[in-house]
């Protein structure tokens, strides 16, 4: 039986790695899962992924490409003499409200580096391409320091369910900001 070619077999696991995720968590994630998703032989899955880590890293780094594309055309797009500080409220308001699954996601494969070392080499890209963005129009302790505090509110609003304060939120980046 001759094997059919197929180009666009492995994005399409990683694309379903994501959904899986996204619809079970972490732990609903498994090769059986992911080739069921992609419509694909469980051995296509372990074929192009030997582990689920190396799925994980695929997964986190296709999503991080997408964040750091989102986020620089964000920030790009922000007036250089705008509010700095309203308009990353404003972002994080939008992250945690309008794209909420996609967060939830997002921090969900992310926080998977706390017990997994194989993806903390990608959440660490996560962070450092987050201050990139930042960086020319702040500075980069400024950048490192507004990271660490949006992924801190981000982290309690979808931790705890309560609800977004701009206001709080602008007032502690514009603190920053100084």
């Amino acid at each position: 039986m001759a094997r059919r070619y197929d180009p666009e077999r492995r994005q399409r696991i990683i694309d379903a790695a994501i959904q899986v995720v996204g619809e079970r968590g972490i732990a609903g994630l498994s090769h059986r899962a992911v080739a069921a998703a992609a419509d694909v032989p469980l051995g296509s899955t372990t074929y192009h992924f030997a582990t689920l880590d190396e799925l994980l890293v695929a997964a986190l780094r296709q999503i991080n490409t997408a964040l750091f594309e989102d986020f620089g055309r964000r920030v790009e797009r922000i007036a250089p003499d705008a509010d700095l500080a309203v308009e990353l409220a404003d972002l994080v308001g939008e992250l945690l409200t309008d794209q909420r699954d996609r967060s939830v996601l997002e921090y969900d494969i992310y926080l998977t580096a706390l017990r997994r070392a194989p993806v903390r080499p990608i959440a660490a890209e996560s962070v450092d391409g987050m201050v990139d963005v930042l960086t020319p129009r702040t500075g980069r302790a400024t950048a490192q320091a507004l990271v660490a505090l949006i992924d801190g509110i981000s982290l309690q609003i979808l931790l705890t369910g309560r609800a977004y304060d701009r206001e709080q939120a602008r007032a502690m980046i514009a603190r920053l900001l100084g």
